[in-house]
């Protein structure tokens, strides 16, 4: 367990946070339990974030701020904090999530963690390990936040029908990520097309691929495989046959329109909600 008195801010972005909070709220001349009461929060909750040992939300940090003044720190450290708590293998690809400018996914059983719900993510996160499930499901949410970015990311999605009807979790987390997709038909942001079971053999057989654009830097590839094993590249064949592979998936697939109506169909029909 980590003692407060030497706690080395410069160990993790966590520990770092939690020298920060203690620090100001030190100035502050508040005690954690008075901090909490401020916040709505328990002392000890401050007290296990103070020392590393939990992780903060962004309405925390959000709270936090407000309380302490500490001019939006809290809040613009958060981010890294939760991506330094994603896997070791993952991280370079939320680095080029946060960094992106074009967004081009393709998936074939499963929504993207970028437009996942909360309770979806959790029993995608939850299949095999329910280890901090709570800290770890946040962790993956946080990647959402870049959509909120100034300059906005263009985000395409092409998911295979199949995913529509693979049950994650129960019906009601089913009918909330369908909602969720749905709720973006006319959103320019973040683009969504079903490529559905009638287009039979189609470009992205070998599986699922995400390719990243950037306002000056070459676009990368990222294919993912079992083990915890990522594969990005920037090697420019396999850029160019990538590209190519999902411009026909998105001519395989359907528009944004019927890809919404389809969405709202198996909603309906096989999880039992009517979106108005």
């Amino acid at each position: 367990m980590t003692h407060i008195n030497v706690l080395d801010p410069g160990a993790s972005p966590l520990d770092f946070y939690g020298f920060e909070l203690r620090r100001h709220r030190e100035v502050a001349g508040l005690t954690q339990r008075q901090l909490g009461d401020i916040l709505n929060y328990t002392g000890s909750l401050i007290g296990q974030i103070e020392t590393a040992r939990k992780l903060p939300t962004q309405e925390f940090s959000e709270r936090a701020d407000a309380a302490l003044e500490t001019g939006g720190l809290l809040s613009r450290l958060v981010a890294l904090v939760m991506r330094s708590q994603l896997p070791a293998w993952f991280r370079e690809v939320a680095e080029l999530e946060a960094r992106s400018t074009e967004i081009s996914a393709f998936h074939t059983h499963l929504v993207h963690g970028l437009l996942q719900t909360p309770t979806y993510a959790r029993a995608v996160l939850g299949a095999l390990d329910h280890s901090d499930l709570d800290d770890r499901t946040a962790v993956r949410l946080a990647r959402q936040r870049i959509f909120e970015r100034a300059g906005q990311l263009v985000f395409w999605m092409v998911l295979s029908e199949a995913a529509l009807h693979q049950e994650i979790g129960d019906a009601e987390t089913m009918r909330g990520q369908l909602a969720h997709l749905a709720s973006f038909e006319h959103n320019p942001q973040i683009n969504i097309q079903v490529l559905p079971f009638s287009a039979g053999a189609h470009a992205g057989l070998q599986g699922s691929f995400d390719i990243f654009r950037f306002e000056s830097d070459p676009a990368i590839v990222y294919t993912e495989g079992y083990g915890g094993s990522g594969h990005p590249t920037a090697d420019r064949a396999t850029v160019k046959k990538c590209s190519l592979r999902y411009d026909h998936l998105q001519a395989a697939a359907l528009s944004l329109r019927d890809s919404a109506e389809l969405i709202r169909h198996v909603m309906e029909d096989r999880y039992g909600e009517q979106l108005a």
